[in-house]
């Protein structure tokens, strides 16, 4: 520990925190992502295309803030399974659209619940969740406005 230099101290540090918060929620989704057999960014994926469907990759990585060489074998994983398919838009071969299939549409209703439960799991309520939300829309609307 810093005693000199306190700023540096690792419990003052929000980096840190929001790291830590980071790894233990997406511990918390492990265990009911398992149950239907996703991982959390195929959970995060999916929750993009059931809001939109019919996305290209591009849009979806945009979205979900990953990056082509991950995106890509998370959706061709998902693909696999049946929960999605890839079409090659016809005016450039070099884009790819992803649309659910019905059963990836069908899953949504398995997932309705998952909110809850975490809310249950982290011991936070909706207004907390909110106004954490609130905090955290701040600071990535800050960060994104400074190079």
């Amino acid at each position: 520990m810093s005693k000199s230099n306190p700023q540096l101290n690792l419990d003052n540090q929000i980096c840190f925190r929001l790291y830590s918060a980071s790894r233990q929620v997406t511990r918390l989704y492990q265990p009911l992502l398992k149950e239907i057999g996703l991982t959390y960014p195929q959970y995060i994926v999916l929750l993009i295309l059931w809001e939109q469907d019919g996305l290209l990759v591009k849009e979806i990585g945009e979205r979900a803030e990953l990056n082509s060489n991950t995106l890509t074998p998370l959706l061709k994983r998902l693909a696999e399974r049946g929960l999605v398919t890839r079409s090659k838009n016809p005016d450039d071969e070099r884009q790819t659209f992803i649309y659910l299939t019905e059963a990836g549409k069908a899953l949504e209703q398995s997932c309705t619940c998952i909110p809850a439960q975490m809310m249950a799991k982290a011991g936070l309520n909706m207004e907390q969740v909110q106004q954490l939300k609130q905090s955290l829309d701040m600071l990535l609307k800050s960060s994104a406005a400074t190079p």
